[in-house]
């Protein structure tokens, strides 16, 4: 499975997202640390979902970061995210 179709899948289980977007931006970083050939290390996520609420954008980043242990341990070297509440969005 590609690494996007995995982000995806984790973050709907955990989150139950009411919007998702995840957008593999690993060619903006070719030739930087952490970049593979193949792509698949640099991802923006976008992600709208009631459990966000009442929790701070740190709070938030870690339930992101905790869903996706895995694939930032691994293959994934940097993710950029932005969390908001549908309220927010």
């Amino acid at each position: 499975m590609q690494i996007n179709r995995k982000i995806e899948s984790k973050l709907q289980a955990a989150l139950a997202p009411q919007s998702l977007e995840v957008i593999d931006e690993s060619h903006l970083h070719a030739g930087h640390v952490g970049a593979r050939p193949e792509g698949e290390t640099h991802f923006r996520v976008h992600v709208v979902s009631a459990a966000f609420a009442g929790r701070s954008r740190v709070e938030r980043q870690r339930m992101v970061y905790a869903a996706l242990a895995e694939e930032l341990a691994g293959p994934v070297h940097a993710l950029s995210i932005r969390a908001q509440t549908p309220d927010e969005a």
